[in-house]
């Protein structure tokens, strides 16, 4: 994928940076960083890992404690050095959350923008088309997001790999299981099966979905 490639390097980048930041050395008394240097790279890091783990996410709220509590000193960088470096790590392990989710979100909401105009106008059959295609990659997507592998599953088989981690419950889960067969209906061109109502419940879904899980 064309964006983990760029954050990848972005963050090879920055932690290249981070290293050449240059340490004045002194003949009495501890040596010190570079502060307008620093700053400068530290605002780069700091908004990097906002934007993929977001602003609640441990990784930011330790950068922005070792950023308050910087005061020149190299033991100060290196302890900001460390929480990026941990960042990193994690990103670079496959633990990314907010950015997908936040992509993800605005991409599926605007297929939903489109299904609900469809409908509006009459075309149900255009937005069961749009309805079913967002909540299936929403639900594939989800499904990674949480280390299941569910590359070439059906729809049907993606809620049950949902259910079985306890991913999807109660009300949710009750109407989840009613979502395949409008799907199907809508990917095969049965267009007798469905119903504007059909349409309208997974638009519904998939909105409440998209907002429980991908804002």
């Amino acid at each position: 994928m064309l964006i983990k490639s760029q954050i990848s390097n972005r963050f090879q980048e920055l932690e290249a940076q981070g290293i050449n930041i240059p340490i004045k050395k002194h003949s009495s008394g501890p040596d010190t960083v570079d502060t307008e240097s620093f700053q400068r790279w530290a605002s780069s890091a700091m908004h990097l890992v906002s934007a993929v783990f977001g602003e609640n996410s441990p990784h930011f709220r330790n950068l922005t404690t070792a950023y308050a509590s910087y005061q020149g000193w190299v033991s100060a960088l290196n302890r900001f050095r460390g929480v990026f470096s941990a960042a990193k790590s994690d990103y670079d392990g496959g633990h990314l959350y907010h950015l997908e989710a936040s992509l993800s979100g605005e991409i599926f909401g605007s297929f939903i923008v489109a299904a609900k105009h469809a409908l509006s106008e009459g075309q149900k059959d255009v937005a069961a088309v749009l309805a079913s295609a967002a909540l299936e990659d929403a639900l594939k997507r989800y499904a990674h997001m949480n280390d299941l592998t569910v590359d070439g599953k059906v729809m049907q088989e993606v809620i049950n790999a949902l259910k079985s981690k306890g991913l999807v419950a109660g009300p949710q889960k009750s109407l989840l299981d009613s979502m395949p067969r409008i799907r199907d209906a809508a990917m095969h061109a049965e267009w007798g099966k469905l119903t504007a109502q059909d349409v309208g419940s997974m638009l519904g879904f998939t909105e409440q979905f998209l907002l429980s899980n991908f804002s």
